[in-house]
């Protein structure tokens, strides 16, 4: 029996990048027992990972105790295989047949490939998901019975400076639903995390009956079984934009002061907007205020409605064009 120990990422987004390099292992290593530890708020995306033994939420604490704990749940294990994205002690430090970490690329590419880089994969794995039955029942009492093809908005990040104001979000949702929009009378789903629902009340407002309110209402994985049912998700580079794209998603990353060559959605369905004011400036406005507003404000309303009417259409010819075709396979197109 093979056991593979899998340590990734504390954020949400980096661990969603991960899960192509975890997808690689659970088919080259059909049989094998899998421990993966990550942090606390990625953890549920992992608990349906085919032949999962354990799943290790690692909650920080003070004096890194936190890799302190982890080193004691797996050191009397004899791992075949030690996968260390954090590149931690704990990787060095348990018994093992092989272990490979993760290292900063030489020269800029996508984490993507970076993550990859650490068993030499080219090309990358795309990231997936793993939805299981209990995610797609939240989906359900949380969605439109009808099943109706629903816009979700991502209005929300991590940090202030890569937020696009929300009063464009509304008013791109509503375009966007509109009698002559893309996705005319459709719903509109709002997802942000529970601490985060404040500064999406604008949106939900604007709203009004329009919107289906899953602010600080999923966990991760519900939230990746609502977003499969999405016709589109447009938001701010965050660790939801990842999970729509890897749930296949038709996806649009607003990004401004961030590197969307480095961390922008993956896949053939994913697209990037930027702003018109250069990066560098942007930067150096937050190295002379860390609480600098309107480092978003660059990116139109008008580049992201026409950005997000081509990514639904370059979609829509591509599902007609399959299933004109259904006894052909359909080709892939390339993941960036």
């Amino acid at each position: 029996m093979t056991r593979i120990l899998f340590i990734t990422s504390n954020r949400l987004g980096d661990a969603v990048l991960s899960t192509g390099l975890l997808g690689h292992l659970t088919e080259r290593f059909p049989d094998a027992r899998l421990t993966v530890a990550c942090g606390p708020l990625p953890a549920p995306l992992f608990r349906a990972v085919p032949g999962l033994e354990r799943l290790i939420p690692m909650a920080k604490r003070s004096f890194a105790r936190h890799w302190l704990r982890l080193w004691l749940d797996c050191v009397g294990t004899r791992w075949d295989l030690v996968v260390d994205l954090r590149n931690s002690a704990v990787g060095r430090l348990v018994p093992a047949g092989r272990r490979v970490f993760h290292a900063k690329a030489a020269r800029p590419v996508h984490k993507v490939e970076e993550i990859a880089a650490v068993l030499g994969l080219s090309p990358p794995p795309a990231p997936r998901l793993w939805i299981d039955d209990r995610a797609r029942a939240e989906a359900d009492a949380l969605l439109p019975s009808d099943r109706a093809p629903f816009l979700a908005i991502g209005p929300t990040a991590n940090w202030l400076g890569k937020e696009w104001p929300a009063e464009r979000f509304a008013r791109l949702a509503l375009y966007l639903t509109a009698a002559g929009g893309p996705l005319p009378g459709a719903r509109v789903a709002v997802l942000a995390a529970g601490p985060e629902r404040v500064r999406a009340l604008p949106v939900l407002d604007a709203l009004g009956d329009r919107a289906i309110d899953l602010t600080g209402r999923t966990d991760p994985m519900a939230a990746a079984a609502c977003l499969t049912r999405a016709a589109l998700y447009v938001g701010n580079d965050s660790g939801l934009m990842h999970i729509a794209a890897a749930a296949g998603t038709p996806t649009l990353g607003l990004f401004g002061p961030g590197f969307p060559e480095t961390y922008g959605p993956w896949g053939a369905r994913a697209r990037v907007v930027t702003g018109t004011t250069p990066r560098d400036a942007l930067l150096e406005r937050v190295r002379v205020d860390p609480d600098a507003r309107g480092l978003m404000d660059g990116i139109a309303e008008d580049a992201v409605a026409e950005a997000a009417a081509e990514l639904l259409g370059e979609t829509r010819k591509n599902c007609d064009q399959i299933a004109a075709k259904p006894w052909e396979t359909a080709e892939i197109p390339p993941s960036r």
